[in-house]
């Protein structure tokens, strides 16, 4: 377990940054305004006209490291904040508040040329690959333009030369290269935007949700693809899904996140094999198991609330079947356990948990 692993009673994070990690998150938080304009924001409330800003809490105080050669994965339902995050890695989304740093500088603070030499070390591949390409723009002419822009004064035969390479590697005809993003099945979009990603020589992938748009056939194709380019070129990813399946072949730890707060962080053996906070367990039960015979499915009720309006105390509290008058009073802080997993929930800390659900869980996973 890695640093965003706090000790008991304190909030991931605060010990400081771990020196050894390659990407350092703390404190993040991103918050969207609704009510943009003066007027939008002119309420009329007891009588008299008062201004009333409402804002999107997407991000709220998250902290967790990711290491070299990791594959971290960032799981949750939608709307949880999952692609916000991915896009603040990024540097395509600036933070509210907190801090990112990668191989100890801080990264959310740059701006304009002072991100060139972050661009080369971190890429993101987009979920759609029917968007993220230019249509009007050849494959060849996809590939070449982060490569001739990244690497100034390169002639233009060494820089075919290596989207010719770069294609080969993801398993592409470089004869595609006369080709447009509509002559191409999603798997093969996707292949190129992967490539698109490696042109630059990274060392950091932020993949978001990069296989939900594909059909199952080909999302098997595209998760081993990046498992060997993660083998050939030492990549670290962060990798986005909502689907747990995925995850549990691809992912060597997991952030569990729900309305933009992490409920759980651990290794990906240790959450599948004993989860913890009863929103994963929520989450694993989903998972469909062909062994399971007698599927023990928790059902949550309520809907999530809004991210305008969050809950008081813990932001589950309103659908957690364990909840009592300290979660809704008060917000978890991530607790250690004897595992090494981070869990933050009033209800594992006081050893209250539904010894039922549980049991049933590990015989679900």
């Amino acid at each position: 377990m890695t640093n965003a692993a706090t000790k008991a009673g304190t909030q991931p994070g605060t010990q400081g940054r771990d020196s050894g990690a390659l990407l350092q998150i703390r404190n993040l938080e991103r918050r969207f305004d609704v009510d943009a304009g003066f007027l939008e924001s002119l309420k009329f409330k007891g009588g008299r006209i008062v201004r009333d800003t409402r804002a999107v809490h997407a991000v709220n105080d998250i902290s967790f490291d990711v290491h070299k050669g990791e594959a971290v994965c960032v799981v949750g339902e939608s709307g949880c904040g999952k692609s916000t995050v991915a896009r603040m890695v990024a540097s395509l989304l600036p933070p509210t508040a907190g801090s990112i740093h990668y191989e100890g500088q801080r990264i959310d603070t740059l701006k304009g040329r002072a991100l060139l030499p972050i661009r080369n070390k971190i890429q993101m591949v987009f979920q759609n690959p029917y968007a993220s390409l230019n249509p009007r723009m050849t494959i060849g002419q996809i590939l070449e333009e982060p490569t001739r822009y990244h690497n100034r004064g390169v002639s233009t035969g060494e820089i075919r030369d290596k989207v010719t390479q770069v294609m080969q590697s993801v398993g592409v005809d470089p004869n595609w290269a006369a080709r447009y993003p509509h002559e191409l099945s999603g798997g093969q979009r996707q292949r190129i935007a992967i490539a698109r990603a490696l042109t630059v020589d990274p060392q950091f992938i932020v993949a978001d949700e990069p296989i939900s748009a594909l059909d199952v056939s080909i999302q098997a194709q595209v998760l081993n693809l990046m498992l060997e380019m993660q083998e050939q070129h030492g990549i670290t990813y962060l990798f986005i899904t909502h689907d747990l399946s995925v995850v549990e072949h691809f992912g060597t730890r997991v952030v569990v996140l729900y309305l933009g707060s992490i409920c759980e962080v651990a290794d990906t053996r240790t959450l599948f094999a004993a989860p913890k906070h009863p929103y994963t367990k929520a989450l694993l039960s989903a998972v469909p198991q062909l062994k399971d015979d007698r599927p023990n499915h928790i059902r949550l009720k309520g809907e999530i609330p809004t991210p305008i309006d969050l809950p008081s105390g813990c932001p589950f509290q309103t659908r957690c079947p364990q909840a009592n008058d300290r979660c809704r009073a008060e917000k978890p802080r991530g607790v250690t356990q004897p595992d090494g997993s981070l869990v933050a929930c009033h209800a594992v800390e006081e050893g209250r948990t539904e010894p039922g659900v549980e049991s049933g869980m590990k015989e679900a996973v």
